[in-house]
């Protein structure tokens, strides 16, 4: 039995994957905030809750905002400050007695949809996620690539490329610098940009919908955000060229992403014609915690499990 647990800001799931990869058991509960006892505390009590239902001890993998620093074995870069500079994998391999494996929630993603998902059967993966935050995951041959650093695939914290001279310097991020991709593709930086161009505040659904009734400054926007995407896309092709794209998060529901991306890539990707599939994730929001589960996997994905 595998069990994947995913931590986020307002959550934190587990389940239970058998090993043809359905799920035993799932449940969901708040993420205690910024208490970091506390949110080992409730990982710890979530799987051995898990275990005394199914009768058996089973791996544990946990999907985490930011990363483990291979030099420190601490957390860094997550927007869940709390988990910051803390021991997390030691401590749930204490508290758990067993070696724990983590890595980043959206490398989980990518892992998921790579294993069982919308990436299936593609030997090099870019796993996308267009929430709250932006995110990247590698995948090649059903492993992550988690890099010597520990951020391989962070995407979002690269300047926009090719920028219009009206995206210059760009909205500042929270990583200390502006122009970063996440300031422009996240829910907030669209929410953010159709509000300084309009002074409306519409969610992405509802400019979603807006657009599809003929609102032109809706349509405008979604406009300027394909574009952006595409142009942030096309340099991960340039570099990585994987098999397939998937997008996650909340942003990956907006339908015309799947109808646009194809017609804008060619524009900037370094070939004549690209054919790069853009799809959307099969397992949705499940994806993180699935992928936290195929962290143990019988494909060797122990070679990688980060020191």
């Amino acid at each position: 039995m595998r069990i994947g647990v995913d931590v986020g800001g307002t959550k934190i799931e587990v389940v239970a994957l058998d090993d043809a990869g359905r799920t035993v058991v799932r449940r969901r509960v708040p993420t205690p905030k910024g208490d970091y006892a506390a949110i080992v505390a409730t990982i710890a009590d979530l799987v051995e809750g898990v275990e005394r239902e199914c009768g058996r001890q089973g791996s544990v993998g946990v999907a985490t905002p930011g990363s483990v620093s291979h030099s420190q074995g601490v957390m860094q870069n997550a927007n869940s400050t709390a988990l910051i500079g803390r021991p997390l994998q030691r401590d749930l391999s204490e508290r758990l007695r067993r070696e724990i494996r983590i890595a980043n929630d959206a490398n989980c993603f990518a892992l998921s949809e790579a294993v069982d998902g919308a990436g299936a059967g593609a030997r090099r993966l870019f796993g996308v996620i267009l929430g709250t935050g932006v995110g990247g995951g590698i995948v090649i041959e059903r492993q992550v690539v988690s890099g010597l650093n520990g951020i391989a695939g962070e995407w979002g914290h690269n300047p926009l490329p090719w920028p219009r001279s009206d995206e210059l310097p760009g909205p500042m991020c929270y990583c200390g610098k502006s122009g970063c991709i996440e300031t422009f593709l996240s829910g907030p930086g669209l929410m953010s940009d159709h509000r300084l161009r309009t002074g409306s505040e519409r969610e992405p659904a509802a400019l979603a919908q807006a657009a599809a009734s003929g609102d032109p400054s809706a349509a405008a926007t979604l406009d300027r955000y394909v574009d952006r995407l595409a142009r942030a896309l096309a340099t991960v092709i340039n570099v990585l060229d994987p098999d397939a794209v998937v997008l996650g998060g909340g942003l990956s529901n907006l339908d015309l992403l799947y109808r646009e991306l194809p017609q804008r890539l060619p524009a900037f990707v370094f070939c004549d014609a690209p054919v790069t599939p853009v799809r959307r994730a099969l397992h949705g929001d499940s994806s993180g915690v699935r992928g936290a589960a195929w962290l143990w996997n019988g494909d060797g994905l122990e070679k990688w499990s980060p020191r």
